[in-house]
């Protein structure tokens, strides 16, 4: 009998347990689920090989900060969803050494999908010299490839960086940038910590673009000069890992090739997906750290590590 009554009082303390922790459950469901939806371009690359594997929603994690933040959809470019647009940036200051290697990127430009935009365009003193807006026919974006003026302009790359992304407007497809310059600031902040450059990675994290660069040699005393030659490289590969891009370059000469480059940025466009995740609000709208895993063998989800999160209603 009171084993009996004992078992009645232990049954009892579990139901009152489990009720009393009903609502601490529901409300971490509750948090877990709400947040503001954010979109990020995401490429999928591998770690050894070239066999890209298929990464489906369960297989990603999201981090702002500290927290994980719940995923809300996962979709790869691809079939109905395929399409981006896709500017193709060449810096004027480069030297005519770019002129070899326009025919491959007129090849480049020919073989990519038919649902791709593509435009052209000329950084000069800071601005950009569209010579081809966007289009779908691609025969059109690759005539319109000419040689660099090759005149060392007073500029910097990434005042032409922000002045495309600023008239860039936003539509329905995911928008990515291929720069091709020595990525030397010309305007004459070539350091630590270049404001510029900073701020035109700002800039195109705030409008979720991919940045992609292929250093070229430029001209003029910059263009041999060691130290600003290593600096640009080096800003070409800050815009691009922030951004969520590719860096490409063979030391500090003229590559004997793009190809390889070209064949690579089309492998990667070939295995993107747009990410949607419920942020947390912050109390100032703004670049919030992001960081995204998966445990899929082999697999790496390569994106910008920051992400604009609007501020709290």
């Amino acid at each position: 009998m009171k084993r009996h009554i004992r078992r009645n009082y232990a049954a009892l303390f579990v139901i009152l347990t489990l009720a009393a922790s009903a609502p601490v459950i529901m409300a971490q469901q509750v948090a877990s689920s709400t947040g503001v939806p954010v979109k990020m371009l995401v490429t999928v690359e591998v770690r050894h090989g070239h066999d890209v594997p298929v990464i489906y929603r369960d297989d990603v994690m999201v981090y702002q900060g500290r927290d994980r933040v719940p995923v809300k959809d996962w979709v790869p470019l691809q079939g109905d969803h395929a399409g981006i647009e896709l500017f193709i940036l060449l810096d004027d200051a480069a030297n005519t050494s770019l002129g070899s290697q326009l025919d491959e990127l007129r090849a480049f430009i020919n073989s990519q999908p038919a649902t791709t935009a593509i435009a052209v365009g000329y950084m000069r003193n800071g601005t950009i010299q569209t010579v081809q807006n966007f289009t779908k026919d691609h025969s059109l974006a690759a005539k319109s490839l000419r040689l660099p003026v090759g005149s060392a302009a007073s500029g910097s790359p990434y005042f032409s960086v922000e002045d495309l992304i600023k008239h860039w407007p936003e539509g329905p497809v995911p928008r990515e940038i291929l720069m091709v310059s020595d990525g030397i600031d010309r305007f004459g902040n070539n350091g630590p910590d270049n404001p510029y450059v900073v701020s035109a990675i700002e800039q195109a994290q705030r409008a979720g673009i991919l940045v992609f660069t292929i250093y070229t040699p430029g001209v003029g005393h910059y263009g041999h000069s060691y130290w600003r030659m290593n600096w640009g490289q080096n800003y070409l590969s800050q815009i691009a890992d922030e951004t969520g891009g590719e860096e490409y370059y063979l030391g500090l000469g003229a590559p004997v090739s793009f190809k390889p480059y070209l064949d690579d940025l089309s492998h990667r466009l070939a295995h993107q997906y747009m990410l949607t995740f419920l942020a947390k609000r912050q109390k100032k709208a703004g670049l919030q750290p992001v960081k995204l895993t998966t445990e899929v063998p082999n697999a790496e989800l390569v994106s910008a590590d920051k992400v604009y999160v609007p501020a709290e209603p």
